[in-house]
């Protein structure tokens, strides 16, 4: 068993692990704000993502999501009130409505798509693109194998 080193404690990782998304997430939307999306919260690209192209249901976003349907609700009404949702029957059955992201969300998507790779590209300049290619070789070998999940707000509130 390796023992630990006392000045690089296990608890640092995680936490620089997250201040470097911390990081990319702040700097990420400083731009998409100067690029016209003000309104857009690190929630929200998450939301616009469970979405998806096809729309879907409060609950089956919630599901998604791993939040309560209230909630879901609450962050639907909030992103159609600023443009990036609206509701609609779902033509496969009167009944249910479905949650569609506009075509200014799907602009907030592509700019962040946008943004993400010259972030990527900054890093790149500071810490070479070997290193950067390097941890993100490195983050894939220790992440699990479905690390894109759709479901972190509700993990990081204890919902899922």
């Amino acid at each position: 068993m390796a023992t630990a080193d006392p000045a690089r404690p296990g608890f640092h990782l995680p936490l620089l692990l997250l201040a470097g998304f911390r990081t990319l997430i702040d700097d990420l939307h400083a731009e998409l704000a100067r690029e016209g999306h003000p309104e857009l919260r690190p929630l929200h690209g998450f939301v616009l993502q469970a979405v998806g192209a096809d729309g879907t249901t409060a609950t089956e976003l919630g599901q998604r999501l791993g939040i309560s349907k209230q909630a879901a609700g609450k962050t639907i009404d909030r992103l159609v009130a600023v443009g990036y949702l609206e509701r609609a029957d779902d033509p496969s059955d009167a009944r249910r409505r479905l949650v569609r992201v506009t075509p200014h969300g799907a602009d907030g998507l592509r700019r962040s798509a946008e943004i993400f790779d010259r972030l990527r590209a900054r890093w790149s300049e500071t810490l070479g693109p070997d290193r950067v290619t390097a941890m993100e070789n490195d983050l894939g070998t220790m992440a699990s194998a479905n690390w894109f999940r759709l479901d972190m707000p509700g993990w990081f509130g204890g919902a899922a």
